[in-house]
């Protein structure tokens, strides 16, 4: 792989969902690039927390519209994975690599 994995993957998404997915179906949720395909993903998910990886999801999110006052702005559109964990493989932790 090319491209740096830091530049792909960019932080765990940590709320109530994730936190179960992680628990029961060996989920992760990650904060991905917006250009990264799930192959990309991957391989970056492998060498970063050195774990088989079974499968990925991916879904894309609108940036909502936010006020401050009286300016109006938009967040930023963004993109989060879910990353399935191999049967047998050690459980990622959070802090571990990213």
């Amino acid at each position: 792989m090319s491209i740096d994995p830091y530049k792909i993957i960019f932080r765990p998404v940590i709320t109530e969902k994730s936190t179960l997915m992680k628990e029961k179906n060996r989920e992760i949720c990650f904060e991905v690039s917006k250009h990264a395909n799930k192959i990309e993903i991957k391989e970056a998910a492998e060498l970063l927390f050195k774990v088989k990886i079974e499968r990925v999801r991916t879904i894309s999110k609108k940036g909502k519209k936010r006020r401050v006052g009286r300016n109006e702005g938009w967040k930023r559109d963004w993109k989060k994975a879910y990353v399935k964990i191999k049967e047998g493989e050690k459980m990622i932790e959070y802090f571990e690599a990213v």
